[in-house]
């Protein structure tokens, strides 16, 4: 690897402290704009691409010098690397070594020898690049031989999943080929005590989920005190192991971000934020008092509701009508900001925030519903009162009101790591934003086998209830030739109503939403069975692997149906992309309705009309443009994050504050 290569490890780039991390640095509008530039021209010169098959052709050529090696010498001659990747970096002609060694190892321990394409993707993330891989192309043993490398060169390794299934699943798939070669590997999974996520940090190779580990790293800063200063950092980092707390990770090394486009861009625009709950006066009245107000008030006339950036806002007679109902209640009520702040949270829990979509309640709690995941976002709360407010409205006991004791973006807790690396099947419309608030160069690699992938187009209804009557019949139509279904909802409301629908029809079917999380590994398994129909939230989405049962290839492989657009069509593609996986056959259609949440917010009435008078592509039309203007406010909200975090850092490092 050339000096300039090695520059983001060296020591000058490390911020001082008691575990290594990157320098903090904030690129400027112009540094950005430049960096972004500068990718979407480079995607178009193709020598990444040419740099990534020449490696592949020596580890080729490398190839036969290890496969007559025992078990034994193989082991030994990775850890011959150890001293040489510490010397020299982690060079071309030491990562050709590795790469044919890990290779072979994966052939013995595996069944499964690495794919040129995979190898390409490999050292991709070596380069601290985007790895843009096909999904079903192999994602997860393709990040074996680089986190090998790292591993070997001493530095801590963080396989980042977006959940705690992938990320078991992926570490035992590829334990016995780290194992092969003396390495020790670490799952990080929620509600795990200290003790235990400290062990997991402490091996060479760690998996977890985005939230646990960045969650992990805010706690270490609050045991750490927030020191911000170099003279203070320096000294907690001399006393940490005779007086500080234990600290979880041992640094932010190497991270190699599975579904790094899910992961980066789309969970960015919310902040993470860890909270301790606080003692309040009667504040179940409080809250039971603001829904009463706001189910007095009307629409249109009392507060107008913008439900594409799921906001309320009170009108001016919405804000005399609050004041006028509040008028003799004294405390919070008399303040006129918190009083209007207050029942536009009760107004947003009656109407933007509804359960089966946004929540669901079990156990006694209401539980937030990852909109990326489809799954239950474990100990993630609403802020400002609002997640009170849904309590109080479904009639669950309150948790207690919380105070902020730290909080970080996402952008700054990645931007730490001194290498950063990412795959996603779904990232090259994203390429200049992951380049500026990254620094992440995006390679594409080429899939191993062509697509046989058929597309048989979507069609447009008028109502939600046409439209579950014709996913209905075309999940009917296609089960009955043995070929298995996957049918692909937006949130668990719209799983169960089509269930209903499937049942009523007597048609046999599993359902995997967030209410049955538990036997998610047992439905993805069964999934590709034969005539199988499974109905399916994001759940179904990323990273999982539908193998197709005996007989199904034959048939016709697997059909997905995607019965509602998502606000990127990125994660429509990878629902669409759990069939015709590795140059299987398969096929998908979309079967839509102008009331889709999609539609109602960024469609547009007219619009979504015209779309139905325009046989074939109005559709695809109509999809286009609501989904180019969900991008685009999406994307403007996570910019403003991002400006917002860089101004907050600015104010507490000059009052010297936690960060």
């Amino acid at each position: 690897m050339s000096h300039e290569r090695l520059k983001p490890w060296r020591t000058e780039e490390r911020q001082s402290g008691p575990y290594p991390e990157r320098a903090e640095r904030d690129p400027n509008l112009a540094d950005r704009a430049l960096m972004a530039w500068g990718e979407v021209t480079a995607r178009s010169l193709g020598h990444r691409r040419r740099m990534l098959e020449k490696f592949c052709d020596r580890v080729d050529a490398a190839e036969p010098e290890v496969q007559p090696l025992s078990d034994e010498r193989l082991k030994d001659a990775a850890q011959a690397l150890r001293p040489l990747f510490l010397r020299h970096g982690l060079r071309d002609d030491l990562l050709v070594r590795c790469f044919a060694l890990a290779r072979e190892g994966s052939r013995r321990v595996l069944g499964k020898r690495h794919y040129r394409v995979q190898l390409m993707g490999g050292r991709a993330l070596v380069e601290g690049w985007l790895a843009e891989m096909a999904t079903g192309e192999g994602k997860t043993i393709t990040a074996g031989p680089p986190a090998i490398a790292a591993a070997l060169a001493g530095l801590p390794v963080h396989v980042v999943t977006v959940n705690d299934y992938l990320a078991e699943r992926d570490a035992e798939i590829v334990r016995p080929l780290y194992e092969l070669f003396g390495l020790t590997v670490g799952i990080c999974r929620h509600g795990q005590k200290p003790d235990e996520r400290r062990k997991a940090y402490e091996a060479d190779i760690t998996y977890g989920a985005n939230k646990e580990i960045a969650f992990d790293y805010l706690r270490d800063r609050i045991a750490l005190g927030h020191r911000r200063d170099r003279a203070g950092r320096a000294v907690q980092a001399m006393l940490r192991d005779r007086f500080a707390q234990p600290l979880l990770l041992r640094g932010l090394g190497f991270a190699i971000v599975d579904e790094a486009d899910s992961v980066l861009v789309d969970e960015a625009r919310t902040p993470l934020i860890i909270s301790a709950e606080v003692e309040g006066d009667d504040e179940a009245a409080t809250y039971a008092l603001a829904l009463e107000v706001a189910s007095r008030l009307t629409e249109g006339q009392h507060y107008e509701r913008l439900p594409a950036r799921r906001l309320i806002r009170l009108t001016e007679a919405g804000k005399a009508r609050v004041e006028e109902d509040t008028r003799l209640r004294g405390g919070l009520w008399g303040i006129r900001r918190a009083r209007e702040e207050l029942a536009e949270q009760a107004l947003s829990a009656l109407h933007l925030f509804l359960r089966g979509q946004q929540y669901v309640v079990a156990e006694g709690k209401v539980q937030i519903v990852d909109e990326y995941t489809g799954r239950i976002a474990e100990g993630r709360t609403w802020e400002r009162g609002l997640h009170q407010l849904i309590e109080q409205k479904e009639g669950v006991e309150l948790t207690g009101r919380r105070e902020t004791l730290a909080r970080i973006t996402y952008q700054r807790f990645f931007r730490r790591y001194l290498r950063l690396s990412g795959m996603t099947g779904t990232g090259w419309e994203l390429a200049g934003e992951l380049r500026a608030v990254y620094g992440l160069p995006i390679a594409r690699i080429p899939t191993n086998k062509p697509s046989r992938r058929q597309d048989l187009g979507a069609k447009l209804f008028a109502d939600m209830a046409s439209k579950w009557d014709a996913v209905a019949e075309a999940a009917r139509r296609v089960s009955a030739t043995g070929r298995p279904v996957l049918i692909g909802t937006k949130s668990v409301e719209a799983s169960e109503a089509l269930s209903e629908r499937l049942a009523a029809r007597g048609l046999a079917h599993t359902v995997l939403n967030a209410r049955f999380d538990k036997e998610e590994a047992e439905i993805v398994a069964r999934a590709g069975e034969r005539g199988r129909i499974t109905v399916a939230t994001n759940m179904a989405g990323r990273g999982t692997d539908i193998h197709l049962g005996e007989g199904v290839e034959e048939l016709g492989g697997l059909h997905v149906i995607v019965a509602e657009y998502h606000d990127s069509p990125r994660i429509d593609r990878q629902l669409i992309g759990r069939g015709a996986r590795q140059g299987n056959p398969g096929s998908f259609e979309a079967i839509v309705c102008l009331q889709d949440e999609l539609f109602a917010k960024f469609g547009g009435g007219r619009l979504g009309h015209v779309a139905r008078a325009v046989p074939g592509g109005g559709v695809a039309l109509l999809r286009r443009v609501a989904q180019w203007r969900a991008e685009a406010m999406n994307a403007a909200t996570r910019r403003q994050t991002l400006r917002s975090d860089t101004e907050t850092r600015k104010q507490l490092g000059f009052a010297g504050a936690p960060e």
